[in-house]
């Protein structure tokens, strides 16, 4: 079994939960993948008992009668009682209550939309399992997640039958860089480890497939370039557990967005769907997409100019080159070719690195010693060419209410970082509208070290050695 890793603070405010007086109902949401179960069976290691069912994959022909068969089957095996048949939820829903009346207990329902999903009375019936039977026991914990998160937004979070039952919300992230840096020994340096991190991202499942006794390359090319292979069939699984309606709009906008950010309305004009504020919403809230908003230089105020990006590193990896090879992975014409002499590796490596960056942006707040009260905007900025300005694009920006303007340049290279990269910033900077009053300070982020010239150049305000993300 794998050992769980991070998630510290979460478990830290689940444990807040125990010491309250009354029984509660949790809601856990997150992206397939992202260790939803793992936490709650870490945190059920407290408790006297813990009990945890889950729905069965709701394939075409599957039935409420499966799921109930299932269910019945986990309620045997979870209480050591005889096999009973129940025709409706109700009646399975009763039996699990009866045995919960008292004692210290943690009960997980898993993967719930998939029970509930084809059966328009699991959600009146779940919702007086809890009232009439779950939380009269004051020491009980209820636990619901899954990772189709659109239906238990509608179905649970969003319902009139759930309102003010439900005692805390918990969304899972991916985790930072700190904590995907254990996956791996010390011995490792950062730049490879940032190349698995920049395919991976902070998603725990994929972390936990790295072989630390490969090379990053050959780790992407197990995962990613070799039939069979978590992350070569991965993308459409997806798609199919996180969104049980109209996934086809919701894999047209990471399409769109796999070029490149977009405004909304260049999305919505692409869809010729009428719910893209929806879907872009729905696709925000699981980490897939950010949403970084263009602000005026002077008052840092965000204008109408908004874009999306795709902020999955995984999903932007998948789109922009495992996609286009698919044909030739599932010939395994991979085996004897290596990653570095594909066409554009480089670049994408580096495109890659730059959005796992802006991931783990708190980090560089503290590394620059910027207090979050004190930034006014933050995000990747870009400047449209007018008449009377340069059109250009930061990498990051940070704006605070001081006046000063971060500009901060993230580089990833096998080479240590020259002097030529002063002409490149300056360029930028030079093109930003400039208003009285405020400092325009230019940031270095870099992973392999920077020239002893460049260095007695002493033009960046900061030149950040990336490695201490990982710290």
């Amino acid at each position: 079994m794998a050992k769980f890793i991070g998630r510290e603070k979460e478990l830290e405010r689940l444990q807040q939960l125990t010491k309250k007086r009354v029984a509660s109902f949790i809601v856990v949401k997150g992206r397939r993948r992202i260790g939803k179960s793992s936490l709650i069976k870490e945190f059920g290691k407290n408790f006297n008992n813990f009990y945890h069912f889950t729905g069965i994959v709701p394939e075409k022909h599957t039935t409420t009668t499966h799921q109930l068969t299932e269910f019945s089957r986990q309620i045997a095996e979870q209480f050591k009682s005889s096999h009973a048949n129940y025709s409706s939820w109700g009646d399975a829903l009763y039996s699990v209550g009866e045995r919960l009346q008292s004692g210290k207990i943690l009960l997980l329902f898993d993967e719930i939309s998939w029970m509930g999903s084809k059966d328009i009375s699991f959600l009146g019936n779940l919702k007086n399992f809890w009232d009439l039977q779950l939380k009269t026991n004051d020491k009980l914990i209820f636990v619901i997640c899954g990772s189709a998160s659109s239906w238990i937004e509608k179905n649970i979070l969003h319902s009139t039958g759930f309102v003010g039952r439900i005692s805390f919300t918990l969304t899972l992230d991916e985790l930072p860089l700190a904590d995907c840096n254990k996956f791996w020994p010390k011995n490792i340096s950062a730049y490879e480890k940032f190349k698995i991190f920049s395919v991976t991202g902070g998603v725990p499942k994929y972390l936990e497939e790295i072989n630390p006794k490969l090379s990053a390359e050959a780790n992407i090319k197990e995962l990613c370039f070799t039939k069979g292979g978590i992350l070569a069939e991965e993308f459409n699984q997806i798609f199919s557990d996180v969104f049980l309606r109209n996934s086809i709009y919701y894999k047209k906008i990471i399409d769109i967005l796999a070029s490149g950010s977009k405004e909304q309305s260049f999305i919505k004009s692409s869809l010729k769907q009428g719910r893209t504020s929806e879907y872009l919403e729905e696709l925000g809230s699981l980490g897939f997409i950010t949403k970084d908003n263009t602000w005026n230089l002077k008052t840092g105020q965000d204008l109408t100019s908004s874009q999306y990006r795709l902020s999955d590193n995984y999903l932007r990896f998948y789109l922009k080159y495992i996609e286009k090879n698919l044909s030739k992975i599932n010939r395994d014409a991979f085996a004897l070719k290596s990653l570095i002499a594909l066409p554009e590796w480089h670049s994408i490596m580096g495109f890659q690195f730059e959005n796992l960056i802006l991931n783990n942006r708190k980090k560089i707040h503290e590394i620059l010693r910027i207090f979050p009260e004190d930034i006014i905007c933050e995000n990747p900025f870009f400047q449209r060419k007018t008449n009377r300005v340069k059109g250009c694009q930061i990498d990051y920006m940070i704006k605070t209410k001081f006046g000063t303007l971060y500009v901060c340049e993230i580089k990833f290279s096998h080479d240590k970082i020259g002097c030529w990269v002063i002409d490149e910033i300056q360029a930028k900077i030079d093109a930003l509208k400039h208003y009285q009053g405020h400092s325009y300070r230019p940031v270095l982020l870099q992973v392999n070290g920077v020239t002893q010239e460049l260095i007695d150049r002493d033009y960046f305000a900061e030149i950040i050695d990336l490695e201490q993300l990982l710290n």
